[in-house]
């Protein structure tokens, strides 16, 4: 299958996209709003609730634009690379979940986006300057050297 015509087949059969898809593929997130669909030996992530979308688009968009410093970014890019957004998923959801729900053993999105809103009454006045600090620390999965031949 072409790109193309993946990225349409993808657009008809994933019509929410998650916001933390790349997190919850990576398995560091967990939702209990999140269904997998299989595509062409592809997964995709969708959110069965438009609503909490939204609501992650907002939180997603505060990671985002909070985390510019701690990336050693001058402003926030338009199209950032995968790893950096990797940092921001996964780095600033840990960081949410230390903040709000330390004993947790993984960030559950909308767990902690309901804790969020029942603390702090909006997004937009939780305490990033801790929550960044998660995105600060986080490191993706290093790469394994190759073997070396006759190193059993």
């Amino acid at each position: 299958m072409d790109e193309t015509a993946y990225k349409s087949a993808r657009g008809e059969i994933n019509r929410l996209p998650c916001i933390f898809e790349k997190a919850l593929l990576s398995l560091c997130v967990v939702c209990d709003l999140s269904a997998r669909h299989l595509l062409a030996e592809r997964e995709t992530v969708a959110c069965t609730d438009p609503l909490a979308r939204a609501i992650c688009g907002q939180l997603a968009g505060l990671l985002r634009e909070k985390s510019v410093f701690a990336l050693k970014l001058k402003q926030a890019a338009r199209i950032l690379p995968h790893a950096m957004v990797m940092r921001i998923q996964c780095g600033g959801l840990t960081g949410l979940r230390d903040v709000l729900d330390p004993e947790a053993p993984a960030p559950d999105v909308q767990r902690l986006i309901r804790k969020a809103l029942a603390e702090y009454g909006a997004l937009d006045a939780l305490p990033f300057s801790r929550i960044v600090q998660g995105v600060s620390h986080w490191q993706g999965r290093r790469r394994s050297s190759p073997r070396q031949p006759g190193g059993d």
